[in-house]
């Protein structure tokens, strides 16, 4: 791609040129919806003020609710004005990107939406008297994801195969066999190339992190396998429970909505290979080959390698939170899970017999997400028992959010007469350590798309094996029948299916790391 592009289109941007994506058109399908409201339009903004967007560039909006481009413009400031990471709007800065914007209304079914978003399209690279990248951006229900493809691809806006993009939100498919059809229809209009599966906690800093931590540093890849490492937990807790969204959720639920994407793709980068190059390729390569090893889990087998739960009433920052089934929107005896936890085996060189243990919740007591490396213990205990009272394991903590960093746990010789260890921590966080804010994980994302590097989008078969591996749990949990819930309380980090699931093991759940703020609240 030529990337020698001006400077951006705003006057304060302090991008070099050669991070400068080409003209571009941005088709938004569903933008009338929370998700451009809450976070494509925010993070273009801040794009933009940054200096990251072309100097040629326009965000067109297609959605059925009937408005102007003035009212599409005032509800999209009233969401960068709340969600924008950097903060409300200079009033003249708004209206030079705000000039970018137009919005028309279209029945995303109808072949004459297409025809219509055709004719704008060819207007708007007249008046720039150049050709511009497209890229079609579904911001749409799923049911949409199988219509709009084909019907791009009638009014002849996909036959540019180096010019036109697609990016597809999740959920991408309910199972294996909805996401292979899936993908027969996108592959049928687009190349491989053209597709942008996105997945935004592959756009988070701290998850990208994890691959300069691990092949930009030469200490620990030689201990970052089954002969050091005990096993590996992966932790993605919310506080918040469905936030007005019971109907999706009810035919989604905690597996599907994160484990099958966010928490899988952590495991592949912790177990992943070095690659040979950042190539794209080369890294959703590598990516893949975890997948493919991991360790298949028979449907007979299925309750001794994953569990679910759901919330009831309880209490999370002295607020009194209702149980799930009592959510707007869910059904009274509703069985659809708000916590799952899983052990995946990797069977390969690396990693054989170590469980990877992974859960997610609902209305936990804190917002965190985290990594957890557990190293084993030492190979003789030379210190007297009195010593090692308070003795841990090593372990290493990646910390994705909030307060993101990474903290190393070890063991330390008290101050005193007598030979005392306590474990200690050596930490690194973003805030202390750069003093600035990381990217949103959309800016990040977006500015891949323009450029057309498809490094953290999900390919094809990536897709496939990540519903291989998550099909036959769904599958037996949809003909047993769950445990009595809800089973655990709002507000607690107890849930009783997934503390047996890892004691069967001889180990517990580990308790996520104190961060800076939590210190400082604690003196």
């Amino acid at each position: 791609m030529n990337r020698t592009q001006p400077r951006g289109a705003y006057p304060g941007g302090t991008v070099e040129p050669l991070t400068q994506p080409n003209p571009v058109i941005i088709v938004i399908f569903g933008a009338a919806g929370d998700l451009t409201w809450r976070k494509l339009v925010p993070a273009l903004y801040t794009l933009f003020v940054d200096g990251w967007m072309p100097e040629r560039f326009a965000i067109v909006g297609l959605d059925l609710k009937p408005m102007s481009d003035e009212e599409f413009r005032a509800r999209l400031r009233s969401g960068v004005d709340e969600f924008s990471r950097c903060g409300r709007p200079d009033d003249d800065a708004w209206r030079l990107f705000a000039s970018h914007l137009s919005y028309r209304s279209a029945d995303l079914g109808s072949s004459e939406a297409y025809r219509m978003l055709a004719g704008l399209l060819e207007e708007q690279c007249g008046r720039w008297d150049l050709d511009a990248f497209i890229i079609h951006y579904l911001a749409t229900p799923p049911a949409l994801f199988e219509v709009i493809p084909p019907r791009l691809a009638a009014a002849g806006l996909a036959r540019d195969r180096t010019g036109s993009r697609i990016v597809v939100e999740k959920p991408f498919g309910r199972d294996l066999e909805s996401a292979r059809a899936l993908n027969r229809i996108l592959t049928a209009v687009f190349d491989e190339s053209q597709i942008f599966r996105i997945d935004h906690y592959l756009g988070k800093e701290t998850v990208q992190n994890i691959l300069a931590f691990r092949f930009a540093n030469a200490l620990f890849e030689p201990i970052w396998d089954r002969r050091y490492i005990d096993h590996v937990q992966v932790t993605v807790a919310e506080q918040i429970g469905i936030e007005h969204r019971g109907a999706y959720y009810e035919r989604t639920g905690a597996l599907r909505d994160m484990i099958q994407n966010h928490l899988v793709q952590i495991l592949c980068l912790i177990a992943m290979e070095p690659p040979v190059s950042f190539d794209a390729d080369e890294i959703r390569n590598r990516m893949t080959d975890v997948l493919r090893a991991i360790r298949p889990i028979h449907p007979d087998r299925v309750h001794e390698s994953a569990v679910r739960g759901q919330y009831g009433a309880g209490w999370i920052s002295g607020e009194r939170v209702p149980a799930y089934r009592a959510e707007p929107g869910v059904s009274p005896g509703s069985t659809t899970e708000t916590f799952a936890a899983i052990r995946f085996f990797v069977d390969n060189w690396r990693w054989q017999d170590i469980p990877f243990y992974m859960r997610t919740g609902k209305r936990m007591p804190a917002r965190v997400s985290e990594v957890v490396i557990q190293f084993r213990p030492v190979p003789h205990q030379s210190f007297p028992a009195t010593a090692i009272r308070d003795w841990q394991p090593n372990r290493l903590v990646l910390r994705i959010q909030p307060d993101e960093g990474i903290l190393l746990r070890f063991q330390a010789k008290r101050p005193g007469l007598r030979v005392n260890l306590s474990p200690v921590d050596m930490h690194f966080f973003y805030r202390e350590a750069f003093r600035a804010v990381p990217p949103e994980a959309y800016e990040t994302l977006l500015v891949d798309v323009m450029l057309g590097d498809a490094t953290l989008f999900k390919r094809t078969d990536q897709i496939e094996a990540a519903w291989s591996i998550m099909t036959p749990i769904l599958e037996a949990w949809e003909v047993s029948s769950p445990p009595d819930f809800p089973n655990y309380a709002a507000g607690t980090w107890i849930v009783e299916p997934a503390e047996v699931l890892i004691a069967r093991d001889g180990r517990n759940w580990l308790m996520p790391a104190a961060s800076p703020r939590d210190r400082d609240e604690e003196k």
